[in-house]
Formats: C-alpha cells, sequence, structure tokens
C-alpha cells in the first residue's frame, strides 16, 4: 500500500513542477500540499490538476 502512495506523490511533484503558475508562491503552496498524505492528493486531483500551465515545446 506504500508504494501506491509514494508513486502518487511523485507524479504529483513532477507534474506541479512541469507547469507554470502564476507565482512561485502559488507552486511552493502546491507542492507542500502534495506532500500531505490523502488529504493533498484529493485536494490537488480536484483543484490543483487543472491549474497551471505546461509549457510549449518549440
Amino acid at each position: 500500500m506504500t508504494i501506491p502512495f509514494l508513486l502518487l506523490t511523485i507524479w504529483m511533484l513532477v507534474d506541479i513542477s512541469i507547469k507554470q503558475f502564476k507565482s512561485p508562491g502559488e507552486k511552493a503552496v502546491w507542492w507542500l500540499l502534495a506532500l500531505v498524505p490523502f488529504i493533498g492528493w484529493l485536494i490537488y486531483l480536484i483543484f490543483g490538476f487543472r491549474r497551471g500551465k505546461k509549457p510549449v515545446n518549440e
């Protein structure tokens, strides 16, 4: 059961790192929230997943 939670946390941190948010502070808040088990993941998946923009490859 630990491995799926670890993989989900890593996926969220990578996703947050790739995306561009309005401010560095917003990105930092999502990073901290991603480290909170269960509640942090749910909040990110519901509210944060669609926030931020992925950079466009040129």
